[in-house]
């Protein structure tokens, strides 16, 4: 076997270091005993993820980061399950425009979509800035990935199943407990978490929408200002991503137990 290394194999190494060397370079900035992301580093310390308990700005942005995504989630996620019910097993006509439609929010980019809501909510509707506008804007960014995960999990049912309940004497919606429900377990969950994940680091509609009240990625993004916060800026940068990340991976793992054995690619 030949150990050459080929043209695109090494052109597909340069673009991963590319895309994912300065999100590594975070981290390890993150433990340098100095204020400035230079090398060489001066020595290695945990001080600035000491730093990060004590900080009480930190830990009310945190705070509302995290009740937000945790609405989002729950919200998106039940507003998506009947609808990927109706759109797999009814499918209605115009299901494909309809799917277009909301999908709308994650082809608009996110400053024109965050200034259109802005406008919508103070000079339309009179809304005042808060947690809850931004809750409101993070669900309808979050509607379709818990839409795509859930008609994928969907569209694998075997509906037999439903069917024989129904035989069996049972009504449409202990049908939907005892049988729909569990079998689509898999995919709720890993909606929850995606939808967690997109609205715990989104940054563009938070900073327009949320008022006086700062989301996590707005706090850190207002910090940045000051070139003595930025050690400490890493430490919380790279929190963020160990989170996400971690996040993500269970997202995948609920989403792959959901997916029948015999599908292509999940071998």
């Amino acid at each position: 076997m030949s150990t050459k290394i080929r043209p695109l194999t090494f052109y597909a190494l340069l673009f991963m270091v590319f895309l994912y060397g300065p999100m590594l370079l975070a981290p390890l900035f993150s433990f340098n005993d100095g204020l400035f992301a230079i090398f060489p580093l001066r020595g290695f310390t945990l001080k600035h993820y000491v730093a990060m308990a004590g900080n009480t700005g930190m830990l009310a942005a945190l705070k509302n980061s995290l009740m937000v995504a945790v609405c989002v989630s729950v919200i998106a996620t039940s507003i998506s399950v009947p609808a990927a019910i109706a759109l797999t097993r009814y499918k209605p006509p115009g299901s494909a425009i309809i799917l277009s439609t909301i999908s709308l929010p994650l082809i608009v980019p996110s400053i024109v979509f965050g200034v259109a809501i802005l406008i919508v909510m103070l000079r339309f509707l009179g809304i005042e800035l808060s947690l809850w506008t931004v809750g409101a804007a993070h669900v309808l960014i979050c509607i379709p990935f818990s839409l795509t995960v859930l008609m994928s999990r969907l569209e694998g049912f075997d509906k037999s199943l439903e069917e024989a309940s129904r035989d069996l004497g049972e009504n449409a919606g202990m049908t939907f407990y005892r049988v729909t429900l569990p079998l689509a377990l898999p995919g709720i969950l890993s909606s929850l978490l995606l939808c967690f994940i997109t609205s715990f680091d989104e940054f563009v509609l938070a900073f327009f929408l949320a008022g006086t009240e700062a989301t996590l990625p707005v706090y850190l993004f207002g910090q940045l200002r000051f070139p003595n916060k930025l050690p400490g800026m890493l430490a919380l940068g790279t929190s963020i991503l160990v989170f996400s990340t971690l996040l993500v991976l269970l997202a995948e793992f609920f989403r792959r137990r959901g997916v029948p054995s015999n599908s292509p690619g999940d071998d």
